[in-house]
């Protein structure tokens, strides 16, 4: 797994696997650092890399980040420009700001800062991440020689937030954004799954949870990041680390006890108001600009953000150019290229990032702000991680493949598009003090895990506290497309509990092995995780007003699925797995109904009985929006 370190310079830099162009860079541009005053005076400093050659125009390529515009000073020069080297070498004025309250920008650092409507200039203190967004490219088209008055914005990661949240109230200048990998929601992205924190996340809260003092081009919370040691001293066994920590309160007491962002999610257990505000999806109603979104097929912090971002743009702006990109990259793969695309242990194929930065990023940029001509993109440019293939739809979900349902039968027997015996009764025991693990290796404590997106199942599927469905090999190619929901009536015997549901693709015996596997991983057999998702129980009904279960009493459970496209191949099986546990991805629930898990006791977590009936059905495509008795877009 990688390094914290790390993670944190490929947020903030992009990379390449070839020699960075920092040569290139000095030959062709200049370096200009400035102070960008906002609307409430507040200013924000930003990096400005202009063309050499003054004979023509530039378009302005922008990126906003909390991850810091390094390196400081007009000598110093970043070692790569702009979403890939090609749109670099194409000629663009490059701008990257820090964003008010990080690095070295004044102002206070604020969270998903929420979305103030009507984005009024007359307003002097109603600031958000769009009036910023809108001031200083007000401020660079007046400002900045040799501009061609076209800008475009791209991020990954924070970064894609950022871009996302200047599309609402735009300024007119504003002709492109590429969110790439955004957040839209803290409560369904990122931190956060359906509500359920992501204890993986621990420690990284040091990176968002500090203030700074004033401007500085040197980190102001290192120090919080020592807490959990460094080097060799830093935990190489996370799940015993966290489980050693106990309840999540003693992470308040011994790491997190001053900082504000921890504070915020252990005040708000809850979708209250404070996450309403900060769910930037329902502002996004008049796009009156092209939309690119970007995201990866296995990226364990923002999938939910890409897909929802598309899916709500194109929902209340139908005449705006909305295009989506997934492709099989775990988290920002696409800004890499490594001469061939695996995520863990499977496969993709060769170049797959080359492509997209050439024939379809760089398309989308140049024609827009070059050319200012539509871009030959599809709609939806999809990569079927099953047949690995790019597949190109005219709307996304797509209505032209077959909605699949998967029904659970007795004996471990999964049945596709045929229902099984509604009687039948699955049934488990899950201990939050001996969870499942979230992954099949051993991992230390990381920022964020990526590898258990394709991992194998086959340890989860040998436990008791796991129920395993899986079909007969296929005897044809069944391809799963669009958004999946998992109905589940289930039963159990405390008052509350975890739902996690994982659908897998289960390799032939005879699958050979890839040649970038180590000697110790075999593919014949493989179940590979394709799908998840977790859900508590308790908010079954409404993530603002929790419900305890009533003992036995059958209940359902609505579990909305990230979407999917994945071809299973004829030969494969098609597996799907439900447990209670899955650690340390997850926080552990208690199973016994408290109103803050964040300050439950020890003695609160106590094993639960879960039955799961053969009622429930996973229902897979079919082009509409899945009905959930949940309204995730409620301001």
């Amino acid at each position: 797994m990688k390094k914290l370190l790390f993670i944190l310079l490929v947020a903030s830099i992009p990379a390449w696997s070839q020699v960075p162009d920092s040569l290139y860079i000095k030959e062709h541009y200049e370096k200009l650092e400035v102070t960008i005053p906002m609307r409430d005076g507040v200013k924000l400093f930003t990096s400005i890399y202009l063309p050499k050659d003054k004979t023509r125009t530039y378009p302005i390529l922008m990126q906003r980040t909390c991850y810091s515009v390094a390196p400081y000073g007009p000598t110093k020069y970043r070692r790569s420009l702009g979403p890939s080297r090609y749109l670099m070498q194409d000629g663009y004025i490059f701008v990257y700001q820090d964003v008010r309250g990080r690095w070295m920008s004044e102002g206070e650092f604020d969270n998903m800062r929420p979305n103030i409507p009507g984005n009024d200039r007359k307003n002097k203190t109603a600031i958000d991440e769009a009036s910023d967004t809108w001031d200083t490219i007000d401020w660079l088209i007046k400002n900045i020689k040799g501009n061609n008055g076209r800008v475009g914005q791209w991020g990954i990661s924070y970064p894609g937030f950022y871009t996302a949240a200047g599309i609402p109230d735009a300024h007119p200048a504003l002709k492109a954004s590429s969110p790439q990998a955004p957040i839209s929601d803290f409560w369904f992205d990122d931190f956060h799954h359906n509500g359920v924190f992501l204890q993986s996340y621990l420690a990284a809260f040091a990176t968002f949870g500090y203030q700074h003092d004033k401007p500085t081009d040197k980190s102001w919370y290192a120090d919080k990041n020592a807490r959990f040691g460094s080097g060799s001293a830093r935990p190489r066994d996370g799940y015993d680390f966290h489980l050693d920590l106990g309840p999540l309160k003693n992470a308040t007491e011994k790491y997190h006890h001053d900082n504000f962002f921890w504070q915020q999610i252990v005040e708000h257990p809850n979708y209250d108001a404070f996450w309403q505000q900060r769910n930037l999806l329902p502002h996004l109603t008049n796009a009156k600009h092209a939309v690119m979104t970007v995201g990866g097929w296995y990226d364990a912090e923002d999938l939910y953000g890409p897909l929802n971002i598309y899916k709500r743009i194109e929902a209340t702006s139908p005449a705006t150019q909305n295009t989506i990109v997934m492709g099989p990259w775990s988290h920002g793969d696409w800004a890499r290229e490594s001469g061939f695309q695996a995520v863990n242990h499977i496969y993709f194929g060769d170049s797959i990032s080359t492509y997209y930065q050439r024939e379809v990023e760089r398309k989308f940029f140049n024609s827009i702000l070059k050319e200012n001509t539509k871009p030959d993109l599809p709609e939806a440019l999809m990569y079927d991680c099953g047949l690995k293939v790019w597949k190109q739809f005219a709307e996304w979900p797509p209505k032209e493949i077959p909605p699949v349902k998967l029904y659970f039968g007795e004996n471990g027997r999964l049945f596709v598009n045929e229902p099984a015996n509604p009687q039948a009764e699955f049934e488990y025991i899950s201990d939050p003090n001996k969870p499942v693990p979230y992954v099949s290796q051993t991992e230390g404590l990381t920022f964020t895990p990526r590898r258990f997106m394709t991992d194998d199942q086959r340890e989860a599927s040998m436990r008791p506290d796991v129920i395993t469905f899986e079909t007969e090999p296929l005897k044809e190619d069944i391809t799963l497309a669009g958004e999946i929901l998992a109905k589940l009536k289930v039963a159990i015997s405390s008052t509350d509990a975890d739902f996690i549901v994982k659908l897998i693709d289960v390799y032939p015996n005879d699958h050979p092995s890839y040649k970038h596997n180590p000697n110790n991983i075999i593919m014949g057999g493989y179940q590979q995780l394709v799908r998840h998702e977790v859900f508590r129980g308790r908010w079954r009904n409404s993530f603002e007003k929790p419900e305890p279960f009533k003992p036995g009493e059958v209940t359902d459970v609505n579990i909305a699925l990230q979407d999917i496209l994945h071809t299973f191949k004829k030969g494969h099986k098609v597996m799907v797995q439900i447990h209670s546990t899955w650690f340390p991805y997850i926080d552990r629930n208690p199973q016994k109904y408290v109103d803050n898990i964040y300050k439950a006791n020890a003695e609160d977590f106590v094993k639960a009985s879960i039955k799961v009936y053969g009622s429930s059905v996973v229902e897979v495509g079919g082009g509409e929006k899945l009905n959930t008795k949940i309204d995730t877009f409620k301001k």
